[in-house]
């Protein structure tokens, strides 16, 4: 009988406890799904009007710039007044500091030979200083269909594209344009050479732009990516119809605010961003 009453005091004391333990385990387990939904969910597009920001995709670490073309004074810069290449981000800033500009943002922009001249059309303030190269070759610049990016002034106005190699001479009003390859995205087509499973992984950056034109983003991969992954994340997350391959691991980047000013050597063509001191 003692045994009795000893077993039923046992399981009246269990029962007491017994709500406040899966209390807990409940507490956690409702957590559990929305971490791992979390993770899961598809890379979104940058949330920044403008300048730059560090993202990750595919294991990757990239560095994206994000800037309106119709507001923001978009140059290319080759070669000084003494007609030698800038080379470096320190030399374009020292050369705009004369007028009192400096740069937000820069990267090397398109491919180039040994003497830092472009392979492909180069084209400074409505001057076409290097003609289009439609050759075919070897390397990633021939990787047909290359492509050309090109920012247009018209009345005051003004904008950026990115067009077919075959399709830039036809287009207008080009104030600068700098040619590279291959085309990453093709009227949101990934380029056909591409493979998913390509084992060829390497820093990289590149541009692309949006359909309605009122968005440019920079792109560097500063961990090693393939094509066909740096070519999805512009068309699947950044929404750009439209993207171009700039350079590989040559690739460098200035951007200020956030602490890079990228070393190494004297590079061709650099896209960059001014904006007036002060």
């Amino acid at each position: 009988m003692r045994y009795v009453q000893v077993l039923i005091m046992l399981t009246f004391f269990l029962l007491l406890l017994a709500p406040h333990g899966f209390a807990g385990e409940a507490s956690g387990a409702q957590q559990n799904p929305s971490t791992s939904s979390a993770q899961e969910k598809t890379p979104a597009a940058p949330e920044i009007d403008s300048g730059c920001a560090q993202k990750t995709y595919k294991r990757a670490e990239l560095v994206v710039c994000q800037f309106d073309p119709t507001t923001a004074d978009i140059r290319l810069f080759l070669n000084n007044t003494g007609d030698e290449p800038y080379g470096h981000f320190n030399w374009v800033n020292e050369a705009l500091a004369e007028n009192g500009e400096s740069l937000i943002f820069a990267m090397n922009a398109g491919m180039y030979h040994e003497d830092r001249s472009p392979v492909g059309q180069y084209v400074q303030a409505h001057i076409e200083q290097t003609p289009l190269n439609e050759n075919d070759g070897p390397g990633n610049f021939h990787l047909k269909p290359n492509g050309v990016m090109q920012v247009w002034s018209e009345d005051g106005h003004r904008g950026f594209r990115i067009v077919e190699t075959g399709k830039a001479s036809a287009q207008k009003y080009v104030k600068y344009a700098t040619q590279s390859g291959p085309m990453l995205v093709i009227d949101g087509d990934i380029h056909p050479r591409f493979l998913p499973a390509s084992d060829s992984r390497k820093r990289r950056n590149g541009v692309g732009v949006t359909e309605d034109g009122e968005a440019v983003y920079f792109v560097l991969a500063d961990t090693p990516i393939n094509f066909y992954n740096f070519a999805t994340y512009f068309r699947d997350v950044l929404k750009t119809p439209n993207a171009l391959y700039l350079d590989g691991t040559i690739s460098r980047l200035y951007a200020p605010e956030l602490g890079r000013n990228d070393p190494g050597a004297a590079m061709g063509p650099i896209v960059g961003v001014v904006v007036k001191d002060g």
